[in-house]
């Protein structure tokens, strides 16, 4: 068995309209999912399954909905060549909400322009939930996603951040050849 906690506002997401979430999470996967809606708490049934991979992939899927992605953009991660990334921002500043909120609006930007700009450019999903900062993407692009909110969360210049990325972006498109 295996044990993942979410927020208890993000189990009805897990759960689905009529458990439909849930459901095709269970179909995909032939791997029983129990929520426990007065702890957070899910159990996943790990046992006669052949691939450990696949419960990997299950556990970032309910994780990546417990840190705000909406079910589409985490069922992403039933392909191999997408990866979740979660940073906790308290590893960055001190633990008061105040350090917190001002570094989350960093993040997000000005009318969300700072997210919205690094998502248009990598390709990537991020969620900025609770405490915590999310990333869903390819495996070779969330790298760049992740070394750009790394430079954001250590104070970096916006426009500082927004130069390396597209210069990552645009290198590693002519190492693939596109």
């Amino acid at each position: 068995m295996k044990y993942v906690r979410i927020p208890m506002d993000r189990i009805a997401v897990l759960i689905g309209h009529e458990g439909k979430t849930k459901q095709y999470i269970e179909q995909k996967t032939n791997i029983p999912i129990e929520i426990n809606s007065e702890t957070g708490e899910v159990t996943i049934d790990d046992h006669e399954i052949e691939s450990p991979f696949i419960i990997f992939k299950v556990e970032n899927i309910i994780k990546a909905i417990g840190r705000g992605f909406s079910p589409q953009q985490a069922f992403k991660l039933f392909h191999d060549d997408y990866d979740l990334f979660i940073f906790d921002i308290r590893d960055y500043v001190k633990k008061k909400s105040s350090h917190i909120h001002r570094v989350k609006a960093r993040i997000i930007g000005t009318d969300g322009k700072t997210k919205r700009i690094l998502e248009e450019i990598t390709g990537s999903n991020i969620s900025i939930y609770g405490h915590t900062i999310s990333v869903i993407g390819d495996i070779i692009d969330i790298d760049i996603t992740k070394k750009a909110i790394d430079k954001l969360l250590q104070g970096s210049k916006h426009a500082t951040v927004y130069r390396y990325v597209e210069q990552s972006m645009k290198e590693l498109r002519l190492h693939q050849g596109f």
